[in-house]
């Protein structure tokens, strides 16, 4: 008797699971550099331009089981900016007219702290994984430029990647991890463009594990 095509799904999920399953619990700390890669945004007559830039991200994870693991991450990297606007500090719809475009470039700084849940699945010495968490984005200018200030938002973060065990307590780590936060307002003179950014931020680096 045959078996139907869902009996089938059903039989290989279980089996991959179980496979799964035998893996032994990880805890780690790993060191990763990344690009960090953001697109501009307009609002309320101004235009945001992050400049990209790279970084460098650590990683202490642990790893019970397939479906429950969490890691907790410190990120750091330059993050200037460049504001442009015609007539800043003129509100939108204003009767008076004006075609004075002012353009300011602001360098900064960016330190990001997540907590993060990791699904991943342990298959021989490779782990792919993936994923999902919450954290504080905190912009900070850099130098004495008068009439900026610091920034901190909250900020959305998602991700894969995979773990490929190279000796038996050190491995490599791949992944790709996107952050979704709205847009740092740095300086005084210039409305806040009240969008949201994303940041891609491709990463290499290894772990050792514990």
């Amino acid at each position: 008797m045959h078996l139907s095509k869902m009996h089938r799904v059903w039989m290989l999920s279980f089996f991959l699971v179980s496979i799964a399953a035998t893996a032994p619990a990880q805890t780690d700390v790993a060191l990763s550099l990344y690009g960090a890669f953001t697109g501009s945004t307009s609002g309320n007559g101004v235009t945001q331009s992050p400049a990209n830039q790279a970084g460098g991200m650590v990683e202490l994870r642990h790893i019970s089981n397939p479906l429950v693991g969490y890691e907790a991450t410190y990120s750091y990297n330059r993050a200037n900016q460049t504001y442009f606007a015609v007539c800043p500090g003129v509100p939108p719809g204003s009767p008076f007219t004006c075609n004075v475009a002012v353009m300011q470039a602001v360098p900064a700084n960016a330190h990001e702290i997540t907590g993060d849940w990791v699904v991943s699945l342990g298959v021989s010495n490779l782990r792919p994984f993936a994923l999902a968490g919450v954290g504080m984005l905190m912009n900070v200018p850099s130098g004495s430029q008068i009439g900026t200030s610091s920034s901190t938002r909250a900020v959305f973060v998602y991700g894969a990647g995979l773990d490929w065990g190279l000796l038996p307590h050190l491995g490599l780590r791949l992944q790709y991890r996107g952050n979704l936060y709205k847009a740092p307002d740095l300086i005084n003179s210039f409305q806040s463009t009240n969008n949201f950014l994303h940041t891609a931020e491709p990463m290499i680096g290894a772990y050792f594990r514990f």
